[in-house]
């Protein structure tokens, strides 16, 4: 939260999400890279060099051009490699294909979000309950012309909105657009295989656009644990890429473990592309061309496979590592991460004191760990519902940190809960 101070004819909003964690450690002295800490609540990746990655990219020579405004879209030799990489990834032997006039470079992803959020109409707007924090203020800035559309999923469900329910919403609600992240953000379900042919097949049918965030698309694991075999995208089951309504958001800043050069990019039909070009000129103005440059190399396709296939080995084994530590300190996993490097866990069996996500984060924040509280995740644009959210009892888990951090904040998280019980 903000202090209250005189802000004149500004507005205080209050912060979300990781954001409102790390505000309210810096109280307590933490900062990016303190050695004492332990981040558990990031919503970055490693970003260090990986066993079996290629090596980090240290370098970018400018050149004069740089120095001047570049293309809103972004270059068409980068809007070009992102469309050879789905092609190569997901639409062999598809009679169509994308082209660089399919794809739209932003300067980050949550850029690139709300560049698309602000190309919708005034139409009603579906997305899931969780998800991804950063929706509240992208759906909720837009109110005056969106009417969004809440779908909650629960335990019960296994927090994943199945096909038909969204067929039946985008039905019942007369959906013209649905949001969500995939793999999701917070609790780490994928939608994939048939569920997701058959959401695109929907999509198509109804006519309602599909804005999926997929920017956690190459952290699949299996049941066991295991690295996935391939990334997760519905550009795998898109007919025809000018007609079917999907929009697809992804960038290097997760799957490719480069969040700081605030690179994202959307992929879809070439109408909608064009609007959102428009929608950029107004939003911000366009990416920078050196980082676009550099991340023409990041994306050839022997370095971006071995990047992601070592991503997933690597991740594998934190995730599997981060779901037994959390189950052996009594947080209850329903379902173990299928994607992402999120665990979703309820603190229903824990001590009393720890049992509720703030109670939860304010007792971690004392051992110097940091987790983000599960009601962070129920996205209420315009804070339009009231009262308690049932998502007080849980808590997302990041396995985004290097492996010797992971451990020793999950060490102390253990210990924390051991002097409660």
């Amino acid at each position: 939260m903000h202090d209250n101070q005189d802000t004149g004819g500004l507005r205080q909003l209050p912060f979300m999400g990781v954001i409102y964690v790390v505000a309210e450690a810096e109280k307590l002295g933490f900062y990016n890279g303190h050695p004492d800490w332990c981040n558990l609540g990031q919503g970055q990746p490693e970003v260090g060099e990986v066993q079996g990655a290629p090596p980090r990219l240290q370098a970018v020579t400018l050149r004069p051009e740089d120095h001047a405004y570049g293309p809103i879209h972004g270059t068409v030799e980068l809007r070009q490699r992102v469309a050879e990489h789905y092609n190569r990834l997901y639409r062999r032997g598809r009679r169509s294909h994308y082209t660089a006039d399919n794809v739209a470079i932003a300067a980050g992803g949550r850029l690139a979000l709300t560049r698309g959020i602000f190309s919708l109409g005034p139409v009603n707007v579906g997305y899931q309950l969780p998800d991804y924090t950063a929706y509240e203020d992208m759906l909720g800035a837009q109110m005056s012309r969106l009417t969004p559309i809440p779908l909650r999923t629960d335990e019960k469900a296994g927090f994943t909105l199945s096909a038909a329910r969204f067929e039946q919403a985008a039905r019942d609600f007369g959906l013209q657009a649905m949001l969500l992240s995939n793999p999701c953000n917070p609790t780490g379900r994928v939608i994939q295989g048939e569920q997701l042919s058959q959401w695109v097949g929907i999509a198509r049918h109804q006519q309602c656009t599909l804005l999926l965030d997929e920017f956690y698309s190459h952290y699949i694991y299996d049941g066991a644990g295991n690295p996935g075999q391939r990334p997760v995208s519905a550009a795998e089951f898109v007919e025809d890429v000018d007609k079917d309504p999907v929009l697809l958001f992804d960038g290097l800043t997760k799957n490719f473990r480069y969040p700081g050069w605030r690179l994202g990019w959307v992929v879809g039909p070439k109408a909608m592309i064009k609007c959102m070009i428009t929608a950029g000129s107004s939003v911000d103005g366009g990416p920078s061309r050196m980082v676009q440059r550099a991340a023409h190399e990041v994306l050839a396709p022997d370095a971006a496979d071995q990047e992601t296939s070592a991503l997933r080995q690597c991740f594998a084994r934190k995730r599997n590592a981060t779901v037994s530590a959390l189950k052996e300190l009594g947080v209850r996993l329903p379902w173990e991460p299928e994607g992402t490097f999120y665990a979703w866990g309820a603190l229903d069996r824990l001590p009393e004191a720890l049992a509720d996500g703030q109670k939860f984060f304010r007792a971690a924040l004392q051992h110097q760990v940091m987790t983000v509280p599960g009601e962070f995740f129920d996205v209420n644009p315009g804070k339009h519902r009231q009262g308690a959210s049932p998502l007080r009892q849980w808590m997302r888990f990041s396995f985004g940190p290097p492996h010797d951090i992971v451990t020793r904040g999950l060490q102390r998280l253990n210990a924390m809960v051991k002097d409660h019980a």
